[in-house]
C-alpha cells in the first residue's frame, strides 16, 4: 500500500508539473492562435481545481493499472512500455479526436502528442521506479528447493 500511495502522489505531482510545462508554457503561443477553443484566464482560474481533480484521478488509475500488471522483469522496459501504452490510449486518441472535432492546427496536435509522449514515458518510468523492488521481498521458489 505504501508503494501505491507513494506512486500516486509522485505521478500526481509529475502530471501537474509536466502538464503545466507542456500546456501552460511550451504550447502557450500555439494556443493563442485559437483562443476561442480555450477558457479565458479568469474563467480558467475559476475551474483550475477541476484540473487538479482530473490529475488525481489520472494518477490513481495510472498507478492502479501498473500495480496490477507489474512483473518480475526489468523495471525500465516495463515503465517505457507502460508509458507508451497509456500515451496511445490517452494522448494520441484524445488529440486526434480533438483534431476531428475542433479547429486545431495539425502542428498543434503534433506538438501535443509529441510532448505528451515524453510525459508518458517519464510517468511510466516514475511508477516503474517506485515499484521496481516489488518482488525483492517475496521468497524465491526454486523447484525442488527448500521452499518447495
Amino acid at each position: 500500500m505504501r508503494k501505491f500511495l507513494t506512486a500516486v502522489v509522485a505521478v500526481f505531482v509529475a502530471t501537474a508539473v509536466l502538464s503545466f510545462l507542456i500546456h501552460g508554457v511550451l504550447l502557450q503561443r500555439a494556443y493563442q492562435i485559437t483562443p476561442q477553443l480555450l477558457r479565458a484566464p479568469a474563467d480558467f482560474n475559476a475551474h483550475a481545481l477541476f484540473l487538479l481533480v482530473s490529475f488525481f484521478f489520472f494518477a490513481l488509475g495510472f498507478v492502479w493499472i501498473y500495480g496490477a500488471r507489474v512483473e518480475a522483469k526489468p523495471w525500465v522496459a516495463q515503465g517505457i512500455r507502460y508509458g507508451i501504452a497509456v500515451w496511445l490510449i490517452v494522448s494520441v486518441s484524445r488529440y486526434v479526436s480533438y483534431f476531428a472535432i475542433q479547429p486545431w492546427s495539425v502542428r498543434v496536435v503534433q506538438l501535443q502528442i509529441a510532448y505528451e509522449f515524453v510525459m508518458a514515458l517519464l510517468l511510466g518510468l516514475i511508477v516503474a521506479a517506485i515499484y521496481r523492488n516489488a518482488f525483492s521481498k517475496a521468497p524465491i521458489n526454486v523447484p525442488g528447493g527448500a521452499n518447495a
